[in-house]
């Protein structure tokens, strides 16, 4: 053992006396030779660094986990799916951070938490549309049996026209929101806006409280009906407010007070205006059409009006 120990640090001095003559030289210990078992051979350049090879191969281990972790391409069906990955205690969470709006509670933060999905939004809008149809055809049957005077007729295309409203309301209302954020965050740049899949969910899950209203609506009272959309409709845009609040509250007071006031205003115009299509009053066409005139028989003789003349 002693005289592998000796024979180690002659080798170790020959290779000093070698740099010392030559620095720019590279040499291995025992290049020519085996390694003695316990000693490990290192490799000395002309910088003075070591592990040159664990050094490559983390680098290329560092490499390959970042290969493994790029993101599928936008085009790609991967890209969307992982905005559906989500379980249904989290859809649950985000739908009670919805119905709860309150001041200082941010929704994105406290429940998107930089993971929005596209589940939530995409089944609470076909069944918001298709709830809207049902309903305001339901409004005619009932109407129907308290008045057998009135005409029904089902009303299918009542279901294209909610799913149309509906789906563009979420996509293209947030779309326009998204790019207006951007651009102020260029004017003022403080002012840091959520994502558009962010906006979109935002949008979608704050619609999510019409739909028991909408079901409620089918009681034939108008002031509780005008009661219920006027809370569904507080509670849907006080989570919109509570949520764009930390975005816009950095620019002027007018641009903020200006955007939140628009998206309050196009929430109402939704809520309004599904209330005056889909449970509107009767129209004309839908009463029985009036009786129609049947002619007599030749022996009854009808009363002469005043100024009549007889032939």
């Amino acid at each position: 053992m002693a005289a592998a120990d000796e024979l180690a640090f002659h080798e170790f001095e020959e290779a000093s006396n070698l740099l010392a003559e030559t620095p720019d030289a590279a040499t291995t210990s025992g290049s020519n030779q085996l390694t003695p078992q316990g000693h490990v051979a290192v490799a000395v350049d002309s910088g003075g660094s070591y592990g040159a090879e664990e050094e490559a191969e983390e680098s290329d281990r560092t490499a390959l986990l970042q290969e493994e972790k790029q993101q599928p391409g936008f085009w790609t069906f991967g890209y969307y799916q992982s905005f559906f990955d989500v379980d249904t205690s989290q859809v649950l969470d985000r739908i009670r951070g919805s119905l709860l709006p309150r001041p200082g509670h941010n929704f994105v933060r406290h429940h998107l938490r930089n993971r929005p999905d596209l589940y939530g939004p995409f089944w609470i809008c076909a069944t918001l549309a298709f709830v809207l149809a049902v309903t305001g055809n339901l409004t005619l049957v009932l109407a129907q049996r308290r008045d057998p005077s009135i005409h029904y007729s089902p009303q299918f295309h009542k279901v294209t026209v909610a799913g149309i409203t509906i789906y563009c309301y979420v996509w293209l209302v947030p779309l326009a929101l998204w790019g207006f954020l951007r651009w102020r965050k260029g004017v003022r740049e403080r002012v840091g806006p959520y994502t558009f899949l962010e906006t979109v969910c935002v949008y979608g899950y704050s619609l999510f409280v019409f739909i028991p209203t909408v079901v409620l609506w089918l009681i034939p009272v108008p002031w509780l009906q005008w009661l219920l959309g006027v809370l569904a409709l507080s509670l849907s845009a006080a989570s919109l407010v509570f949520t764009l609040w930390p975005v816009v509250r950095e620019d002027t007071s007018l641009v903020a007070a200006v955007l939140l006031l628009t998206v309050v205003l196009l929430h109402a115009l939704l809520a309004v205006g599904c209330k005056f299509y889909f449970f509107q009053p009767l129209p004309l066409e839908h009463l029985a059409p009036p009786l129609q005139a049947t002619s007599l028989p030749q022996d009854v003789l009808l009363p002469l009006t005043p100024g009549a003349k007889t032939t």
